[in-house]
C-alpha cells in the first residue's frame, strides 16, 4: 500500500519517523512510504489539500488554520510525533549563563509569522518579560532553509534554528547554542501527522497501519541507546557527522521532545491554543474534537 508522506522539513527532530523507515516498521505493516520534504508549513499543507500528499507531518496549528475556514474536507490530526518545540537559540558569540533578557536591544533572525517556531519564540520571550518586536528586533523575511546561511553571512546577533543545523554550527565553531525553546515552552502537539477527513473515511486501514508503525518506532527509540539511534539515522542524514547526530540525539532526549505515544491529548492542544492566542494568531477557536482524532492512536497503543 503506497503512501506519499510530506514532512515539513528534514530534521533529526523527527527521529521516530526515520526509525520507522530504517527498521522496516512501515514495511511490516504493508506500507510503502514515499517521503518528500515539503520545505515549510504552507507548502506542506498545500500538498495535502491538493491531493499530492496522503499524509503530512507538520505543526498542529496548520490544521487549525485550515479548519477555521470551514472547508468541505477538513484536515484531521491523528498521531503525535514531537511534543515540544524543537528549535534552539543560537548566539554569534559564546554566552556564559544566558538569560532571556540578553535578547533586549539585539537582532534575532526569527521564523515565519504564524508558524509554530515563531509563535513559541514570542511566547517564551513574553514569559521572560521581553516584548517581541519592541525589546528585540525580529527578522522574519528569510526562508526557513536559508536561516543558517543568512546567520553565517552576518545577519542577526541570534538565530532560531532547528537541528541538525544548530549543532553543526556549534561543532564548526560558528555559532553557540545558548537556550532551548522546547524547555521553556512546555508540551505541545508540535509536529503531528495530519490527513484529510475523506482519507480517514475511505482508508481507515491505511491510517491505522501507519499509526501502528509510528508507535512501534516510538517504543524502539525509548528503549534504544544513542548509538543504536545513530545507526538508524545515519542513512537519512548522510552529510551530518556522527558527532553532530549524537549531540542532537542527546539534546532532544534530555528535553523529552519525542512523544512516547501517538495519542494527542486535549491538554496539550489547549497549550497550543494559549501559545497561538499569545501571538495573536488564534483568530477563531476550533474545537479539539474537530481537529484531532485519537481513534487510531488509542487502538495502536492498546494493541
Amino acid at each position: 500500500m503506497k503512501v506519499t508522506l510530506y514532512e515539513v522539513t528534514h530534521s533529526i527532530f523527527y527521529t521516530p519517523q526515520y526509525v520507522a523507515l530504517s527498521k522496516g516498521f512501515f514495511e511490516d505493516e504493508g506500507l510503502s512510504i514515499e517521503l518528500v520534504n515539503g520545505e515549510g508549513g504552507d507548502k506542506t499543507m498545500t500538498a495535502l489539500l491538493s491531493g499530492s500528499a496522503d499524509i503530512v507531518l507538520v505543526g498542529a496549528e496548520t490544521a487549525i488554520y485550515v479548519n477555521a475556514q470551514n472547508p468541505a474536507d477538513p484536515a484531521v490530526g491523528f498521531a503525535l510525533l514531537s511534543q515540544t518545540d524543537g528549535s534552539f537559540l543560537v548566539s554569534r558569540t559564546p554566552v556564559e549563563n544566558f538569560t532571556w533578557d540578553m535578547l533586549k536591544g539585539k537582532v534575532l533572525l526569527g521564523q515565519r509569522k504564524g508558524g509554530m517556531p515563531e509563535m513559541v519564540s514570542e511566547f517564551v520571550q513574553k514569559k521572560n518579560g521581553i516584548e517581541p518586536f519592541k525589546d528585540v528586533e525580529i527578522i522574519q523575511n528569510v526562508a526557513f532553509a536559508n536561516l543558517g546561511p543568512a546567520f553565517l553571512s552576518g545577519t542577526g546577533d541570534f538565530v532560531q534554528l532547528f537541528e541538525p543545523v544548530a549543532s553543526q554550527l556549534e561543532v564548526e565553531g560558528k555559532g553557540y547554542v545558548v537556550a532551548s525553546f522546547g524547555k521553556d515552552s512546555g508540551k505541545l502537539p508540535y509536529t503531528i501527522y495530519i490527513t484529510k477527513k475523506s482519507t480517514i473515511d475511505n482508508n481507515k486501514e491505511m491510517i491505522q497501519k501507519f499509526t501502528n508503525a509510528i508507535f512501534k518506532a516510538q517504543k524502539w527509540v525509548m528503549a534504544a541507546s544513542d548509538e543504536e539511534i545513530l545507526e538508524a539515522l545515519r542513512s537519512h542524514f548522510p552529510g551530518v557527522s556522527d558527532e553532530t547526530i549524537l549531540k542532537v540525539i542527546d539534546r532532544y532526549r534530555s528535553q523529552e521532545s519525542w512523544a512516547t505515544s501517538p495519542v494527542i491529548e486535549k491538554e496539550i492542544y489547549q497549550n497550543l491554543e494559549a501559545v497561538m492566542e499569545s501571538a495573536g494568531e488564534l483568530k477563531t477557536k476550533v474545537p479539539y474534537e474537530e481537529v484531532i482524532n485519537t481513534e487510531f492512536a488509542k487502538k495502536a497503543v492498546g494493541e
